[in-house]
């Protein structure tokens, strides 16, 4: 445990977080035990993105970072001292001036179908109307369609969770795709109507993983406040998401792309002996998919986990993965 974070107040600790349920639920559960490890009070601040706003597909607004900046802004300008991210909505790259204190243990990385009547995936009527706000989801849950004879049509969706579900519920929609991690997090896990397998449907890079994000070290606050919240890391979670976002990278992708991409520890028994990297992208009518997946040692440093996802990127590349992106991040 470590020595309670020194400040020089001995105030609240201010925790940045978006204001919608999903974000404040998971926010809430970190402040929780930051004031554990600390003594001291949490205060969340609720902050306002682009993302929170707009009501564009996320693929037109370029979704990398639209739910971040406004966070990452209140940060550097000491409006609060940490915030927390969903770490899938963070852009590959890292500023200087902050830092990834800590990404906790992963929740449960998958796809869910909440549909109507409580059916499956492969139990939907033909032309059902599916409905998703990822072109990642888009693209595997058309081509799992092609391959499997099924006839749905994907429709792009926007909202929080009860908007979402909403649309499947006054009949808008036969069902929706969103994160088995988010429903979980809120506490609505028992309206999940079918868990997708990774096998049909791999995750966003970081998916299930939470991000707490602080300032660099610059003051003796910040460096107390760096040391106490990397307590709450996860390392086994921080080497996976790590080679997933290295493959996301390297692909030159943003967190908008059709790429999923999932690393998991490979156990002999109770010896963990590997870790798998899979990774995917695909045209979003599901016609064409690059899936690949590279094994190797579990990563002990940053820069191996790095190596992992570049590794696996350079494959995919290979095999024509650049072109099934449409515009690459910039």
């Amino acid at each position: 445990m470590s020595e309670p974070v020194r400040g020089p107040a001995r105030g609240a600790l201010r925790l940045g977080t978006r204001r919608s349920q999903l974000a404040l639920a998971q926010s809430g559960q970190v402040a929780d035990a930051v004031n554990r490890l600390t003594g001291r009070p949490v205060e969340l601040v609720e902050i306002t993105t682009y993302g929170d706003v707009s009501r564009e597909d996320l693929a037109q607004i370029g979704g990398t970072g639209v739910f971040v900046t406004a966070l990452r802004e209140a940060l550097l300008r000491g409006e609060v001292d940490f915030a927390v991210h969903s770490l899938k909505d963070l852009p590959t790259a890292q500023p200087d001036d902050l830092v990834l204190a800590a990404i906790p243990e992963r929740e449960d990385p998958r796809d869910v179908l909440v549909a109507r009547g409580d059916l499956k995936f492969t139990d939907l009527p033909p032309g059902a109307r599916v409905g998703t706000g990822s072109t990642r989801r888009t693209a595997q849950l058309n081509a799992y369609a092609r391959a499997h004879g099924l006839s749905v049509e994907v429709v792009p969706v926007r909202g929080n969770v009860d908007t979402r579900i909403g649309f499947v519920r006054s009949g808008d929609l036969d069902a929706v795709v969103l994160a088995a991690a988010g429903l979980n997090r809120i506490g609505r896990a028992d309206e999940v109507t079918d868990f997708l397998s990774v096998d049909m449907v791999l995750p966003a890079p970081g998916q299930g993983a939470l991000a707490i994000e602080c300032r660099a070290g610059n003051t003796s606050h910040d460096s107390d406040l760096i040391a106490a919240l990397g307590e709450l890391d996860d390392p086994d979670t921080r080497a996976a998401v790590t080679a997933e976002r290295s493959l996301l990278a390297a692909l030159e992708a943003g967190c908008s792309a059709p790429v999923g991409a999932l690393a998991d520890l490979l156990a002999d028994g109770q010896i963990v002996k590997e870790m798998r990297l899979r990774g995917v992208v695909g045209t979003t009518d599901g016609s064409t998919l690059v899936q690949l997946s590279t094994t190797g040692p579990v990563p002990e440093t940053y820069d191996q986990a790095m190596a992992l996802g570049r590794e696996l990127a350079a494959e995919m590349l290979a095999k024509g993965a650049a072109g099934l992106m449409g515009e690459r991040a910039q």
